[in-house]
């Protein structure tokens, strides 16, 4: 099962505050939810509950130290990643998505096969960050630049790596 991180970042990390999104960059919502529409999703408990309610057509996977949580029919919880993963292997799943927060994207950064980035030209004030990454054990296998314009208020580049 290939692991997928997907994220928006700022040049200085930032993905979050008080468990938001700091920016509203449309274009970046359409490839999301492009890339994951039929997939699994893994994320924490506390971007669960940022999403509001489950993405549609996405099964929502989440890790959680809470035994009581209950998410939705249909989607899972699990307490740690091993029983998360193992869960995922016996559906023999091709792809599993990692979407946050910062604490979930450090501990699979080490695990992933790729890479699905927005990189925001921006410096916002945040408390949640996408993990620092070596570039040299990265290869881009998809890069796009987009400016700012009227839907838009920062400039971002879409940036796909997979592992070399």
């Amino acid at each position: 099962m290939k692991l997928t991180l997907i994220a928006a970042r700022a040049k200085n990390n930032v993905i979050g505050k008080e468990n938001e999104l700091v920016w509203r960059l449309p274009a970046d919502f359409k490839r999301f939810k492009a890339i994951t529409t039929g997939h699994y999703l893994l994320m924490g408990r506390k971007t669960f509950l940022s999403l509001g309610k489950p993405l549609p057509n996405r099964t929502h996977l989440v890790i959680t130290r809470d035994p009581e949580f209950e998410v939705p029919e249909g989607h899972y919880t699990f307490q740690n990643f091993e029983d998360a993963f193992t869960f995922c292997n016996k559906l023999n799943l091709d792809e599993l998505f990692i979407i946050g927060g910062g604490e979930i994207y450090k501990q699979t950064l080490p695990l992933a096969d790729k890479l699905i980035l927005t990189e925001v030209e921006a410096e916002p004030e945040g408390d949640t960050y996408f993990p620092e990454f070596d570039p040299a054990e990265w290869k881009i296998t998809f890069e796009e630049y987009h400016p700012t314009d009227e839907r838009h208020s920062y400039a971002f580049r879409f940036v796909d790596y997979e592992r070399k």
